[in-house]
């Protein structure tokens, strides 16, 4: 699971970093300002065609005071050559890849915590989907809503999942 997440995540502040060096940041940021509370999001997107580029991203919110943003562009190749031939392989893979990264992150965040005397007001329990009740999408809301509470996370769909929406669709 973690060879998918070797490599760099972006963050404009930052610029790249590895996937512990995002996890460090995450911890920096609510550091700053440990009275607030946060919440990790977690989010995927693709581009259209046989060749996808699926744009991956974790973003920590400062409630009522913005975020931050981790972005990793996973490329088609990475993906064990697979093909996608329509557009429900893509969006099964979107969340499938958002899966995995929640699942890594989480465990990396509990391990992580263990050295902390004081712990962060901070939840990390929802994995959005670009899947919504309007358009092509919404005969497969129930597999994808299924696969995500499978991974113990809740998932939220259009219009509500706006960093697989919104965030990650700037960079397919």
């Amino acid at each position: 699971m973690e060879d998918i997440f070797q490599g760099n995540f972006y963050n404009p502040n930052k610029g790249n970093l590895s996937i512990k060096g995002v996890i460090k940041e995450i911890f920096a940021y609510m550091s700053e300002k440990p009275e607030k509370f946060y919440d990790i999001v977690v989010g995927c997107d693709s581009s259209s065609g046989e060749e996808p580029n699926f744009p991956i991203v974790i973003v920590v919110l400062r409630k009522g005071l913005g975020g931050r943003f981790f972005i990793k562009n996973v490329k088609y190749p990475a993906l064990n050559n697979k093909k996608f031939y329509n557009w429900k392989q893509r969006i099964l893979e979107e969340v499938f890849l958002s899966c995995q990264l929640a699942l890594f992150l989480r465990e990396n965040i509990k391990e992580t915590l263990k050295s902390f005397s004081v712990i962060p007001n901070y939840q990390f329990k929802y994995i959005h989907a670009d899947v919504g009740e309007n358009g092509q999408t919404r005969d497969m809301i129930k597999e994808v809503v299924g696969l995500i509470r499978g991974t113990g996370f809740e998932p939220k769909i259009k219009p509500e999942s706006y960093v697989a929406s919104t965030v990650a669709d700037r960079f397919s």
